[in-house]
């Protein structure tokens, strides 16, 4: 049994997330520990170090209002795993620090599952925002961010260069969701300088062993500008990428692009790093 970190955040209810808990639970029992994190508000947007681009200050606003309708969703949390037969435990009352207290929460867990339209998603324009980014980077267990309307992945795009952290991604996905490994699964990697897979052999030998339909494509063109395209015209996938937002992030991988997948093309999108 897994257990899986579903975090709402103020007024939030992100239905998409926890839908897909729903659909894993209904394959393999799971444990679904909501949390339920304060709503925040802007507070400071000249606070930064000298030389850095400021970083906006956000603090948590705790109202009766406020904690009405946490109250409700924790309820509506309840209600929703009780009818669906599903095993869960509530987490609340992060009121100081919650990005931090969620942190060490993902120590204890299998996998945090986010709702990519809802995560925070009052604190501006910018997609994913900074407390999504956050999660996305912090987190200490692998990270699956979903939209709010889905289809249960019926096909896995596994995002491969030949660095540890993508290798890491795919081993960590196959480890997590054995009912997703027998469905068409593509290893796909770009171009590179040499124009050759990367450690082809090995790459084929441990998929192989995870992943009963398997395939390997290699995309000769612009692979940011061409591989969203591209993917949205397979069969209803799940992408799977290495770590997010790190200097060390290969530049086939960099946050732009799984960015993209998230918000323009509302993909479920499979993030671990070591």
């Amino acid at each position: 049994m897994r257990k899986i970190i579903l975090a709402f955040d103020g007024d939030n209810f992100s239905e998409g997330a926890f839908k897909f808990a729903r659909q894993l639970n209904e394959q393999n029992p799971v444990l679904l520990s909501g949390i339920f994190l304060p709503q925040i508000i802007f507070s400071n947007p000249l606070s930064y170090a000298k030389g850095e681009k400021p970083v906006p200050v956000y603090v948590p606003l705790i109202n009766d209002e406020h904690t009405d309708t946490v109250e409700k969703n924790i309820e509506r949390f309840k209600i929703l795993c009780l009818s669906n037969g599903l095993e869960h435990r509530v987490h609340k009352d992060f009121s100081d620090f919650p990005l931090h207290e969620l942190k060490k929460e993902t120590r204890y867990a299998d996998l945090l599952i986010l709702g990519s339209e809802t995560f925070y998603e009052e604190l501006g324009t910018t997609k994913p925002n900074v407390y999504l980014e956050n999660m996305l980077h912090h987190s200490e267990c692998p990270v699956i961010v979903i939209p709010e309307k889905f289809n249960f992945p019926q096909s896995v795009i596994l995002t491969y260069d030949g660095s540890r952290d993508s290798v890491y991604a795919i081993k960590q996905f196959a480890y997590l969701f054995p009912e997703l490994n027998n469905k068409r699964t593509l290893i796909i990697f770009s171009d590179n300088e040499n124009g050759e897979f990367p450690e082809q052999s090995n790459i084929e030998e441990l998929a192989a062993r995870h992943f009963s339909d398997l395939a390997f494509f290699k995309l000769d063109m612009d692979f940011k500008k061409y591989f969203t395209n591209w993917t949205i015209k397979k069969s209803v996938p799940i992408v799977v990428a290495g770590s997010y937002g790190r200097s060390a992030f290969s530049q086939l991988f960099k946050k732009s692009f799984i960015a993209e997948i998230i918000t323009d093309y509302k993909t479920p999108v499979f993030i671990a790093h070591r």
